[in-house]
């Protein structure tokens, strides 16, 4: 399966999957004017996937902010991450988050309470910058 990548915009997160060494991730801002449309392709890529890999995964999510339907897509491919902890792979989750931003925090919380994946919480100081 080949390496997913999507350049970041200002509207839009770099989207970096790795299935080599099962490094994930979403970094940037997510603010599409359609979230389905442009999410489509990671969550198709990532049903590909769960069929067929069982390594390990690390999704680092580093988001300066999102809007509610990118919230939406975004459970969707934690849900599919799930999908693949049930069947045994480990999957770990880091949810960074600009220092004090107690919102993005709670955001993150309320994810990792919805799905059975290991969370990590990190704060960062500088915006992403692709």
């Amino acid at each position: 399966m080949e390496h997913l990548y999507i350049q970041n915009t200002a509207l839009t997160p770099e989207i970096s999957f790795s299935p080599e060494d099962g490094s994930f991730s979403i970094r940037g801002k997510s603010i599409p004017d359609d979230a389905e449309e442009f999410y489509q392709p990671v969550l198709e890529w990532m049903e590909a996937y769960s069929k067929g890999s069982t390594n390990n995964i690390h999704l680092t999510i580093e988001l300066e902010f999102f809007n509610i339907s990118s919230s939406k897509r975004i459970l969707f491919l934690m849900y599919k991450l799930n999908e693949l902890v049930d069947k045994g792979v480990n999957v770990k989750i880091t949810w960074c988050y600009k220092e004090n931003d107690d919102d993005m925090f709670e955001v993150g919380q309320d994810y990792a309470f919805m799905v059975n994946i290991p969370f990590e919480f990190h704060t960062f100081t500088e915006q992403f910058v692709a």
